[in-house]
């Protein structure tokens, strides 16, 4: 029987997206159910089919954002990108003002 040694942890490349809503606070307080609607419209028909595409699954949700998980980091910047170009259009439904999505990316060994 060979000694017990320390366990191989197998690493691998993954890509990790934070994003949010800059200004939630101040569009929630101007018309709280029409931005939480417009926000929900905008995951269900352009967020989430774009994360799926990119083949990649959210981690966690917030009120005005989320963390997102890519296992293939070189799918990071095409969702970030198309998304972003994606939501112009979509928010001029947004009154007083649309959102501002932004996001930061990151690539790690885990």
């Amino acid at each position: 029987m060979e000694p017990a040694g320390p366990a191989r942890v197998e690493r691998r490349l993954a890509a990790i997206l934070a994003a949010d809503v800059a200004g939630y606070s101040r569009l929630i307080q101007a018309d709280e159910e029409g931005t939480l609607g417009r926000l929900k419209a905008l995951r269900v028909e352009l967020i989430d089919p774009k994360i799926a595409h990119h083949h990649g699954r959210i981690v966690k949700t917030t009120g005005d954002g989320g963390i997102v998980n890519l296992a293939d980091p070189g799918r990071l910047f095409g969702p970030a990108r198309l998304e972003r170009g994606s939501t112009i259009g979509k928010q001029r439904s947004f009154r007083p003002e649309p959102p501002c999505h932004r996001h930061n990316e990151h690539t790690a060994a885990v």
